[in-house]
């Protein structure tokens, strides 16, 4: 009874295996048919349409501070929905993202400005980028940042040269084919230098170029001068064991010649800047440091409690909404290590708006104060009681959280 029974139960055992693979492959083939591969370079020719709805609060208004926005459909550039959309991860779940799909980021405004992202995102797939230095920008400062990938080649100079080699490149101008010149009022370094004595009207740090002017001094002087507003690197270093301040970042940092100054000391300082009527981080590159293109509104992109020191010139001051100013504030306590120093140097605001706003602001995120000097800013007239504060300041080195 047995052995008559054997022979079935193997028939049948071949036959479900049999059943199985086939249920496999055509799960396998239909997949392939009917789904895009993830490795696939052709660009998404379909219409799409993004509806974007009110986000109601109590107030009236929506999160960015704007009234409700009616639903609307927003036609948005294939191109720009080919790179956001999620994609599905070859080998499938990936226990890193906790997902079987990756999200790319792009800033949450980019589909609040329909004809300016679909102005970006218009272009032959593996061909040349437009040259729109000027507009992407523009698009970035709106909230679009981080500005989607695109799949195609940047404007560049077609006569570029090696730069400068190291040492001489930190103090020399660079060469004018370093950069793409469209976007500028001005089309040279020699222009940018004159600027200042030639050029009517503001732009920023406009005399920044001039590597032989006003940067050739700022910071380096030996002299400590008791309650001055300029602290010196070497004042500030001093404020630290030897060799204990060794990376840090420079927010809005100009020509990076604090970058500079801080890399003749050894230390390694990563630049943020904008080009705002000016090729400010092709001339950063160019001087042999390293700029960062990313607005004072992006999160830093820096793991918590790593860098030694972090500083700012001009930059944060009155212009920033207070709200806006505090994340930041607290954006730089993040990135600094336990005993990290912010260099907050020449900050702008009024006498009112100091004592009822940035004080209370500055000592809110919980920095211990090293250096604390307030000084009137006098050249537009006293009248105004304009000032600046100039503050050395320390993440705890214990119990920082």
């Amino acid at each position: 009874m047995d052995s008559t029974r054997e022979p079935k139960s193997l028939s049948t055992n071949l036959f479900y295996l049999f059943l199985l693979l086939s249920t496999n492959l055509l799960t396998l083939f239909l997949s392939s048919t009917f789904y895009s591969s993830s490795c696939s370079l052709n660009p998404i020719s379909t219409t799409t349409t993004f509806t974007k709805s009110s986000s109601r609060s109590t107030n009236g208004f929506d999160g960015t501070g704007n009234p409700d926005t009616p639903q609307a459909t927003i036609d948005l550039p294939s191109e720009f929905l080919a790179f956001s959309s999620g994609q599905v991860l070859p080998l499938g779940f990936n226990a890193n993202f906790d997902s079987d799909t990756f999200h790319p980021s792009v800033g949450q405004a980019c589909t609040r400005f329909p004809d300016e992202l679909s102005r970006f995102m218009t272009y032959k797939v593996n061909g040349s980028c437009p040259d729109d230095e000027l507009s992407a920008q523009k698009l970035l400062l709106k909230g679009c940042e981080p500005l989607p990938r695109r799949r195609c080649r940047p404007a560049a100079q077609p006569d570029y040269v090696e730069p400068y080699p190291l040492p001489t490149s930190l103090w020399t101008t660079p060469p004018n084919s370093s950069v793409v010149w469209t976007a500028y009022t001005c089309k040279d370094y020699t222009c940018l230098i004159n600027r200042k004595k030639t050029q009517k009207g503001f732009d920023d740090c406009k005399d920044c170029f001039d590597l032989q002017g006003r940067e050739s001094n700022r910071w380096a002087s030996r002299q400590i001068i008791e309650g001055s507003l300029d602290f010196t690197i070497d004042e500030v270093l001093a404020a630290k064991n030897p060799g204990t301040i060794r990376i840090g970042l420079d927010i809005g940092g100009g020509v990076a010649t604090f970058a500079v100054r801080m890399r003749e000391r050894n230390i390694s300082i990563v630049t943020t800047s904008m080009n705002l009527n000016g090729p400010f981080n092709n001339f950063i590159a160019s001087r042999g440091v390293v700029p960062l293109y990313i607005s004072i509104s992006q999160r830093l992109p820096f793991f918590d409690n790593t860098l030694d020191i972090v500083h700012s010139m001009h930059v944060l001051s009155n212009w920033i909404p207070s709200t806006l100013l505090h994340f930041l504030m607290f954006d730089i306590y993040r990135v600094l290590r336990p005993g990290g120093l912010f260099w907050l140097d020449h900050f702008f605001c009024v006498e009112d708006q100091f004592l009822d706003v940035y004080k209370p602001l500055i000592e809110s995120i919980g920095f211990i104060k090293l250096k604390w000097v307030v000084g009137k800013k006098l050249d537009r007239g006293a009248e105004l009681r304009e000032m600046y504060l100039s503050a050395l300041l320390e993440k705890p080195l214990k119990n920082s959280w």
